[in-house]
């Protein structure tokens, strides 16, 4: 046996004496003075683990320690074995510990985009709250696979068996919001924030659904959104009187309000974009001018199937977020303010 596979995956030369000195060390620890003994006990480790992996195998740190524990307890001597649990366990939080602890390394790792987890969150920008959030995501990561995930989950995650994703924050991923609970008891129930009673007007419910994400967009890992937006809104807009002109100013208004990336680095609603056609649904690249789609008239009410015009293209940064009702699209990037588009 000639190597070992160290924790960080390098490979490094076999050497028994490191096990006789742990065996040793584990020994003394409880009133043992017999080091010879200690020699005897790693031949049988070696033994065991040439007859587990061969002569050309090479073992990992972990499995050479588990057949440790194992060497000493079939030998009888549990105290021994004991210790040594109790001191790799030690080693183990150490090791940690100094992970954890390395907050210059952290630092510089989101700075100079080392980390692959930098970027693992696609609902956070590459900014300075997206630098305390991944020094708190990588506190928090720790703590869900040491007290949360059982030690077989964290080896797998560890070890790439298996990838736990977004460990950095203690709740859900997406989440889907019961508007009409919001717009009927009002934005309230979470300690510390102002609350207030149902909304009675249009700009005034538009205005609590601004609150309400901002208020729980970090509360999630992912994104958040609410469902039958405009269904649950249109009875404002009866009430209130409101003009097509008034309601688009209003709309303007809120979309602004819900660039939340321009403000604060979160994204808080993104939906995939389809056009009802005669063929079915599609996607804004596979429609073409002079192709037929399906628009709502806002004086009929009606749908009707109208002739594309024109298709305008634009360059933007990044990610677009399609928000969609039946009228317009909403098209919001984490680089560029609302881009408002309004069917034929």
């Amino acid at each position: 046996m000639k190597y070992v596979r160290k924790r960080d995956g390098r490979l490094e030369l076999f050497d028994q004496n490191r096990i006789t000195n742990a065996i040793w060390k584990a020994a003394k620890a409880v009133g043992g003075k017999d080091r010879e003994l200690s020699k005897r006990l790693s031949d049988q480790v070696v033994a065991m683990l040439k007859e587990r992996f061969g002569e050309e195998g090479v073992p990992t740190v972990e499995e050479i320690q588990d057949v440790v524990e194992k060497v000493l307890i079939e030998n009888g001597h549990a105290r021994t074995a004991k210790a040594y649990i109790l001191y790799r366990k030690q080693h183990q939080d150490m090791r940690e510990l100094a992970a954890l602890l390395s907050s210059a390394d952290l630092v510089d790792q989101y700075l100079n985009l080392e980390d692959w987890r930098v970027r693992e969150n696609s609902n956070m920008s590459y900014s300075l709250q997206g630098l305390n959030n991944y020094l708190s995501s990588t506190v928090i990561a720790k703590y869900w696979i040491t007290r949360i995930y059982p030690p077989r989950i964290a080896e797998a995650h560890f070890s790439g068996e298996m990838h736990i994703h977004d460990l950095g924050v203690l709740g859900p991923y997406c989440v889907g919001w019961d508007l009409r609970d919001l717009l009927l008891l009002g934005f309230g129930g979470v300690r510390g924030k102002i609350e207030s009673t149902p909304a009675k007007h249009f700009r005034t419910a538009l205005g609590q659904v601004v609150n309400f994400f901002y208020t729980l967009q970090g509360e999630a890992a992912g994104a958040q959104a609410f469902s039958n937006f405009d269904t649950y809104l249109a009875p404002f807009i009866r009430y209130d009187g409101l003009s097509q002109k008034e309601v688009e100013q209003a709309l303007q208004e809120f979309f602004f309000n819900m660039n939340v990336p321009t403000r604060v680095g979160f994204q808080c609603l993104s939906e995939d974009t389809k056009i009802l056609t005669p063929d079915g649904w599609k996607s804004y690249d596979q429609v073409k001018v002079g192709d037929i789609i399906y628009t709502f008239n806002l004086e009929t009410h009606e749908i009707e199937m109208k002739t594309v015009k024109d298709i305008f293209v634009r360059k933007y940064q990044g990610k677009m977020y399609n928000l969609r009702n039946r009228t317009q699209n909403q098209l919001v990037s984490p680089h560029h303010r609302v881009v408002r588009q309004v069917f034929n």
